[in-house]
């Protein structure tokens, strides 16, 4: 059984094309919603998705969504992510080989922006997750329940919780999928191609030197 894993706050305006994009694939879709004030909450249950409620903080979603899935595999997803066409026989070889009990997957990340600097991030991503063994939350995550619960789970961190469990798993036991996460570039247009990846890896530094989460969050956007 396969549960997909989405964390919400206010994502009305990308919700309904990010489930759209796995309905009908998983033998179940949990929303965790973390004080939502605008349709996010209608959109989920009118989708079918389960909805449950948790403190805002998308690392506690994540662990709150995934204690109310019923799957064997767990797939979390952003809300403003579509799986591109032929995602599931991509997971569906992965999770029918029995060595893959023991690891995990991201997909390539790829951004809905037809323009040059989208390019140019994508490139720095798949650099980034290459050589550093480092994708973030936009790239998804597959991994067994067994192998979820025996690291931990994702922690209780307001953000960061994608770099911890990522950490957690170690490089050997990644796997980049032959699929692509495409991930709404509105943030990048707002906050810029430049700037935003700049605060992020600000901040990512940050954590890595052990700065608190707290001062942390007042930076990142």
């Amino acid at each position: 059984m396969l549960s997909i894993v989405i964390p919400t706050l206010d994502a009305a305006a990308t919700l309904a094309r990010t489930i759209e994009s796995v309905d009908g694939a998983a033998d179940d879709i949990v929303v965790a919603d973390g004080g939502s004030t605008d349709g996010t909450r209608a959109i989920a249950a009118a989708h079918g998705a389960v909805v449950v409620d948790a403190p805002r903080g998308r690392g506690t979603q994540l662990a709150a969504g995934a204690g109310a899935a019923r799957g064997d595999w767990l797939l979390f997803l952003h809300a403003d992510t579509v799986l591109e066409p032929g995602w599931t026989e991509t997971t569906g070889a992965f999770t029918a080989d029995p060595a893959s009990a023991g690891l995990a997957a991201v997909f390539r990340f790829a951004l809905d922006d037809p323009g040059p600097a989208a390019r140019r991030l994508e490139a720095l991503v798949a650099w980034r997750t290459r050589r550093l063994a480092l994708p973030y939350g936009d790239q998804g995550l597959l991994i067994g329940r067994a192998l979820y619960d025996r690291i931990g789970g994702f922690s209780p961190m307001p953000l960061m919780e994608d770099v911890d469990i990522i950490r957690r798993l170690g490089r050997r036991r990644l796997v980049v999928l032959d699929a692509a996460a495409v991930t709404s570039a509105e943030r990048y247009r707002r906050g810029g191609y430049l700037l935003r990846p700049l605060r992020n890896l600000a901040c990512l530094g940050l954590y890595f030197l052990g700065v608190p989460l707290s001062f942390i969050a007042r930076l990142y956007p």
